[in-house]
């Protein structure tokens, strides 16, 4: 089995926060760091990139008066040294869509499926200012839909429907603010249409696609699929390569879609192996993973897929995506202009990244909209990870030190009791029953199971008081002892995929090495035995002062101080 797993591509406009992160970087990381235990790790590949093209990233050089480059090339190094060395992303291939391989794929797979595509004329704003068509974000006005005044051409920010630039109402060119006058263009349209019988039957017998995601998309399907622009008037972007499309570029959601493809392509271009890409891309024994937030569903699950259909080439379509609904921010949407929110960069100089990631996915938006709230912060990091996880592995390895020298105890079969099997059941099962649940993309039903045995691990010594029979029990505190000391093994495994380092930690303190190359099929078996000598315990986490919120909003403030100056220009 082949496992392809994908993150949505950052836009390179601004630093991520924290709601970025949980919707797809983050939450496509737990997955892979799964996919790679349970599968190997040959056979996983994890890609992403920044998404550098469209017309934000045109608005901001015309304003500075710079070319659109030279602010992704630094945005994208900050984000990239963000992701993998700060945030332990394990992308196999980071990217861009600025690569060669990227603009080279794009540019051949658009020209292979012209047999859907058609030119037409359209009326769009146009801007006698500055001499320009005013596509999506080179245009704002009213919505239509909600009355938010500053809504976007391509989208509105207030209700988030999808929007065109000539459905604004009152608009206005986005650089210079005058009133835009209608104007013919020309423009090249994928055909939707024509496969929306396909997407149905796609959507509809794909049952391990969530339900979240097929009511969204059938629901596209059902209003009527229309063609959709594939080019726009616009010189930042990747050339649109068909006959007399001269000056347009491709839409940035189009050509960022095939980037999943591309990102696959240069990994093993640069590793050696050119053709390899193809093992994850066809065949039966493939399962693709995407990881996105709601409002990307119509591009992942319509758009991208009748791309795939239309090339006739056999592309695996999407086997999950996995979609988050939105993370709030005590209360409110983020705002980077109302400073809302925390953003990737500030969030590891208050708290350990550890720290974050396990938040992270305990408030993961799976079923509806969460609210991220300090004091739920504080509470899962001093409860659930000092009190629940970190208490119970320290007890453990603290009395095998104690009573038995560091090694393993005996493991005497004839004297467990309905208290033992009940707790070895649970160890054995749980990593079966996480994995069911990651494998649906739901990460954080699977982190409901995984801290049940710290938390039963905890009661299990309550009940079983290895501390008393020690004295008149050898046996029996020996079982116990035995057995709770595998469960952390366990315990370590399954919590890898979410907080690598401290994992690791935990796993060394086991005695162990080399917890990347553990198989997660192993995970609940009891494999330490009477040999095995484990090291002293070392408290893994530590409890977070009272006092942090108090002061939150001064250290905020000093840290934002200190970023300004660093954050290259396009991210302040």
């Amino acid at each position: 089995m082949k496992i392809y797993v994908a993150s949505a591509w950052p836009y390179v406009e601004t630093v991520p926060h924290l709601g970025n992160l949980i919707g797809s970087v983050l939450s496509a990381d737990v997955f892979a760091r799964y996919a790679r235990l349970k599968y190997g790790k040959d056979n996983v590949i994890f890609v992403s990139g920044s998404d550098e093209h469209g017309t934000p990233i045109e608005v901001e050089a015309i304003k500075r008066k710079i070319n659109p480059r030279d602010l992704t090339n630094q945005a994208h190094e900050y984000d990239k040294k963000l992701f993998l060395d700060v945030w332990k992303i394990s992308y196999d291939n980071y990217t861009r869509t600025e690569s060669d391989t990227h603009k080279k794929f794009v540019r051949e797979f658009l020209l292979s499926i012209q047999d859907y595509i058609k030119v037409q004329e359209e009326e769009m704003p146009y801007c006698e200012h500055d001499k320009i068509f005013l596509p999506d974000r080179f245009i704002k006005g009213t919505c239509p839909y909600c009355g938010y005044e500053d809504a976007r051409g391509d989208q509105c920010d207030r209700c988030g429907r999808l929007l065109s630039p000539t459905l604004l109402i009152n608009p206005r060119c986005a650089i210079c603010g005058s009133k835009p006058v209608i104007k013919k263009t020309k423009h090249w349209f994928f055909d939707l249409s024509q496969f929306s019988d396909k997407l149905k039957e796609w959507l509809e017998n794909n049952k391990d696609m969530p339900d979240n995601v097929k009511s969204v998309a059938l629901s596209w399907i059902q209003e009527g699929l229309k063609p959709r622009s594939l080019t726009r008037d616009t010189s930042w972007g990747i050339p649109a390569p068909f006959e007399g499309s001269e000056g347009k570029t491709i839409y940035v959601w189009f050509e960022a879609l095939l980037g999943y493809i591309s990102a696959t392509i240069e990994y093993f271009e640069k590793s050696g192996n050119p053709d390899k890409w193809k093992e994850f891309w066809f065949g039966d024994d493939v399962k693709s993973y995407y990881f996105i937030g709601k409002d990307n569903i119509p591009f992942h699950a319509v758009i991208f897929p009748a791309m795939l259909m239309a090339s006739k080439k056999g592309y695996k379509l999407p086997s999950v995506i996995s979609s988050t609904e939105y993370l709030m921010y005590e209360g409110q949407k983020f705002s980077k202009s109302r400073r809302i929110g925390i953003w990737i960069d500030e969030a590891p100089k208050l708290l350990d990244v550890d720290y974050w990631r396990y938040v992270l996915i305990r408030l993961r938006p799976e079923e509806k909209d969460t609210n991220f709230l300090w004091r739920e912060a504080i509470r899962i990091i001093n409860t659930e990870l000092n009190d629940d996880i970190g208490n119970y592995i320290n007890r453990v390895i603290t009395m095998v030190n104690r009573y038995f020298n560091g090694y393993v105890p005996n493991f005497n079969e004839d004297k467990l009791d309905d208290v033992d099997k009940k707790f070895m059941e649970l160890v054995k099962t749980t990593p079966i029953v996480v994995s069911q649940l990651f494998e649906k993309g739901k990460l954080k039903a699977g982190s409901d199971e995984i801290i049940k045995i710290a938390r039963e691990g905890n009661a299990y010594l309550n009940q079983k008081a290895p501390w008393d029979k020690v004295k008149n029990d050898i046996k029996v505190a020996e079982n116990t002892l035995y057995i709770a000391l595998n469960s952390v093994r366990t315990l370590s495994i399954l919590l890898y995929p979410i907080i690598p380092v401290s994992a690791e930690k935990i796993y060394n303190q086991l005695g162990l090495k080399g917890i990347e190359n553990e198989k997660w099929d192993s995970a609940g078996e009891f494999t330490l035995d009477h040999n095995h000598k484990v090291e002293q315990a070392s408290p893994i986490f530590k409890k977070i002062d009272q006092n942090f919120e108090k002061e939150l909003n001064e250290k905020l403030e000093k840290i934002r101080k200190e970023l300004d100056n660093i954050r290259p220009p396009l991210l302040r």
